[in-house]
């Protein structure tokens, strides 16, 4: 299992899901992607998506205004 972190600071939608979605498709089964985002719409969205997908999807508060999500490559 290895961990992929993406930047998607300071990026509106639907830049980081296009981004998670690239990265995804590179990576195991099993592996992580932590994308860390400031845009409130990447929680909904990557979440909803990610979930609809079969992944394992977290996300965390870093700081005020700033989360990073985890997605657990399912499929």
């Amino acid at each position: 299992m290895k961990e992929v972190r993406i930047d998607c600071m300071y990026e509106t939608c639907p830049i980081p899901l296009l981004k998670a979605l690239k990265e995804l498709k590179k990576m195991e089964i099993g592996d992580i992607l932590i994308m860390e985002t400031d845009h409130s719409c990447s929680i909904t969205n990557v979440i909803d998506w990610a979930k609809k997908q079969g992944h394992n999807v977290d996300y965390v508060e870093i700081s005020e205004g700033e989360w990073e999500i985890y997605i657990e490559k399912m499929r």
